[in-house]
């Protein structure tokens, strides 16, 4: 499956871009679970390492990690660089499960 049929789901899809030398994506990656523990499968969360997948950073312009991004229908919705606490990744996915 590509980054575009993973982001073109009915379901909101979280994209974490980060990198594995970056410290504030490692304090993320205990948030985005409880997030997903909470919001089960009514979303996706995916991790992107930039790193590892250069031209699909390029493509949506990450020039920091952690850098999210919350697509509905392939489309970006919502878009934020740095550690969010997991009550605003709950209520954003929420917003746009319905």
């Amino acid at each position: 499956m590509n980054f575009k049929e993973i982001i073109s789901s009915d379901k909101p899809v979280l994209v974490d871009f980060s990198a594995e030398w970056c410290g504030p994506c490692k304090q993320l990656a205990p948030i985005l679970e409880q997030v997903k523990s909470k919001v089960g499968e009514t979303a996706k969360i995916v991790k992107i390492d930039v790193d590892r997948n250069r031209k699909v950073a390029d493509q949506f312009q990450i020039r920091s990690v952690p850098t999210m991004i919350l697509f509905k229908d392939g489309k970006s919705v919502w878009r934020q660089s740095g550690v969010q606490p997991a009550h605003v990744l709950e209520n954003l996915i929420k917003q746009y499960s319905k």
